[in-house]
């Protein structure tokens, strides 16, 4: 199944890589950014931790052992947390990179793009707005709301255009079967380890 699911992750990426680009004026992810890895809950389904696991099998020994001792620390965190929503570094990046980069979960190839959110029908911009990064030239902050007069002012071609990248939706078995596998058991990333 990792097989197919390789076909399946390399599609879908093309796909978000092309979203992405047409994206670009409002776009500011770069390489040493990691704010969307540093405070998440990363759901993730099995086939995701069985290819995730497939990168891991290849990263040298100390690397391996800082991610193990990560996951460990996180795993007491979390044992310890009464709150609603456990959010955490992801134990893969290391340095502001991750470490595994190509074998990365479907949350991490799709964040930063815009969506909408399947609960309440709006839109949703990526947090890193907040701090003046994608779409942060385009969003109004007190109207909370994409403006086109923002857009214009700045002689923006392109407005901002919301893609069906939601977790869910691409995560949906019926893209799977016709890939020919399964997603399986969604959970956050963490509690894929048993440590």
């Amino acid at each position: 199944m990792i097989k197919e699911y390789s076909v399946y992750i390399n599609f879908i990426t093309n796909k978000i890589n092309d979203f992405f680009e047409r994206q670009k004026p409002y776009i500011f992810c770069k390489k040493g950014c990691s704010l969307c890895c540093e405070n998440g809950e990363y759901p993730w389904s099995f086939i995701e931790y069985q290819y995730l696991m497939e990168g891991y099998k290849k990263l040298d020994c100390e690397t391996k052992e800082k991610i193990t001792s990560e996951i460990k620390r996180i795993k007491e965190e979390k044992a310890k947390f009464k709150g609603e929503r456990f959010v955490h570094k992801c134990p893969f990046l290391i340095d502001k990179v991750c470490s595994v980069y190509e074998h990365r979960g479907i949350i991490c190839r799709s964040f930063g793009l815009l969506y909408k959110s399947e609960k309440t029908e709006k839109i949703q911009v990526p947090f890193c707005y907040e701090i003046g990064l994608n779409y942060s030239n385009a969003y109004d902050k007190e109207k909370r709301i994409l403006s086109a007069e923002m857009c214009e002012k700045q002689g923006f071609k392109v407005q901002p255009k919301c893609y069906n990248v939601s977790y869910n939706f691409l995560t949906d078995d019926t893209f799977a079967k016709g890939f020919g596998f399964e997603f399986g058991e969604k959970k956050p990333l963490i509690d894929w380890f048993e440590i």
